[in-house]
């Protein structure tokens, strides 16, 4: 039956990063992303009712145009595409509710939503996945991947029993506009479905897949996107590794743009490791004309980017539970020739940063979702640390 009352967990980040990006589009900036989730858990019954909730300080600290990020395309400010630049997260990303019935005794019917949440697609979005746990940074292929990680509106109802989860989500699809401080809500217009598979507690496997409906302000249009991936967690004490890989795929009108992004981190006593690599089809003209192309065949036009990221973290102070360390990151592309003129033939990036993270009360919340079941009150991927 678990224990009686409200449990309560908590995580989060904060990155005050020396961000430097290279080439003739790289900037040189002081930025600090963050973001803090609370978990509300309690028994009612033989059912288990928990309540999410999620910030992130970004609209002040990061700015209306985020952070420089080499590469990247996605959403809007002031009217115009932002280019090279990865958006900030809205001060509201997830208010939701999340009730989980058992169905006999190895299967249960989750039904969670919200006014803010994640639908049912895509791998476990960046900022909670163990294999980024270290590293500040959105993928590039962010917006193949975790870019419906706010969703202004969404319902799921998941069926899981023993290692099997199936999901379906209805959702607003549009990502939000350049105003972070308000919830942007839309009609629930959008449909997604994903499997889950965890034939271990180390293992565990997605394919999704998810129908959005005009998901850009500026260029009206629908996405049929399709993920896969597979991670990987090891845990022994406060150590850990982890491994994640995804492909994925956002089919438009104009073209159908592919992604792949595998990444790893180890964490041994005071020092953490981490590996990022990418290689993914971009919007050629939107990078090189920094607007909306103005024909199909300037939209349809796409070339291959690769880049690979490698960094460091040192724990340096535990207090009163707060855990701060000081990293530094690398990362190096290889760059079509299409975009060689723009982002130059190799450009290099690099940042430093101190990460601070809050007490762990009950454990990490890595590799966590929105609608994923809760049997008892463990949470699954939950970090001890």
């Amino acid at each position: 039956m678990g224990q009686p009352g409200w449990q309560f967990m908590q995580d989060g980040a904060l990155f005050a990063v020396i961000n430097r990006q290279g080439g003739p589009r790289g900037v040189d900036e002081f930025r600090v992303p963050n973001w803090w989730m609370g978990m509300f858990s309690r028994q009612v019954g033989s059912s288990r009712l928990t309540l999410n909730t999620m910030f992130s300080l970004d609209p002040a600290t990061a700015g209306k145009r985020g952070y420089g990020e080499i590469f990247q395309v996605g959403e809007a400010v002031d009217g115009r595409p932002l280019i090279d630049r990865q958006h900030p997260h809205d001060l509201f990303m997830q208010l939701a509710a999340v009730w989980r019935v058992p169905i006999g005794s190895a299967t249960g019917l989750t039904v969670a939503g919200g006014p803010a949440g994640e639908p049912a697609l895509g791998p476990v979005a960046f900022m909670h996945r163990a294999s980024a746990a270290e590293y500040p940074f959105a993928t590039l292929s962010h917006h193949t991947f975790d870019s419906t990680h706010i969703a202004y509106g969404v319902v799921t109802a998941a069926i899981d029993r023993g290692a099997w989860v199936i999901e379906g989500s209805l959702f607003n699809g549009r990502e939000p506009d350049e105003r972070r401080w308000d919830f942007d809500f839309g009609a629930l217009d959008s449909a997604a479905a994903r499997v889950w598979y965890r034939p271990t507690d180390q293992w565990e496997f997605q394919v999704s897949t998810g129908h959005l409906v005009d998901p850009e302000e500026l260029k009206p249009g629908n996405v049929q996107r399709t993920t896969a991936s597979a991670s990987w967690l090891r845990r022994q004490d406060t150590d850990f590794a982890a491994i994640t890989i995804g492909y994925g795929v956002n089919a438009t009108d104009d073209a159908n743009r592919h992604a792949f992004f595998a990444e790893g981190t180890r964490h041994a006593g005071s020092t953490s490791t981490f590996l990022r690599m990418e290689l993914l089809q971009v919007e050629t003209d939107l990078l090189l004309s920094d607007a909306i192309p103005p024909t199909h065949d300037a939209a349809a036009r796409k070339d291959a980017v690769g880049a690979v990221t490698v960094g460091g973290v040192r724990d340096l102070m535990r207090w009163r539970g707060f855990e701060g360390g000081l990293g530094a990151a690398l990362t190096l592309y290889a760059v079509p020739d299409s975009l060689r003129i723009s982002h130059g033939e190799h450009p290099v990036s690099f940042q430093l940063f101190f990460r601070l993270r809050p007490p762990a009360s009950g454990g990490r919340l890595w590799n966590m979702r929105m609608s994923q079941p809760m049997v008892g009150h463990t949470m699954n991927g939950a970090m001890p640390h």
